[in-house]
């Protein structure tokens, strides 16, 4: 998706909304995040890296939801960093 297309215009106001995204690595390593825009995300990540991704490159993106707020998209951060949420992950998302 486009950078642009992350950012509506309503009423005037410019509403950047939230993507919660999920990577894995090569050895079925599972990170967690959120950002406004996720292909500089994943490109910060494989390339530069932060901490705990840093030592588990190369990632792919396996998920992505959008989040009008970032109360909404750090609800779902949390719930998916869960017993319940990683069982979630492990059962929707595909292997590979």
């Amino acid at each position: 998706m486009a950078e642009s297309a992350a950012a509506d215009l309503h009423r005037g106001v410019l509403i950047m909304n939230i993507f919660v995204y999920i990577l894995k690595n090569n050895d079925g390593k599972i990170y967690i995040g959120q950002t406004h825009n996720i292909e500089k995300r994943l490109l910060d990540h494989n390339d530069i890296g932060f901490g705990y991704t840093s030592k588990f490159r190369p990632w792919k993106l396996i998920h992505s939801e959008e989040h009008l707020t970032r109360k909404d998209a750090m609800a779902r951060e949390r719930y998916l960093k869960t017993g319940v949420g990683r069982d979630w992950i492990k059962n929707n998302m595909t292997r590979g």
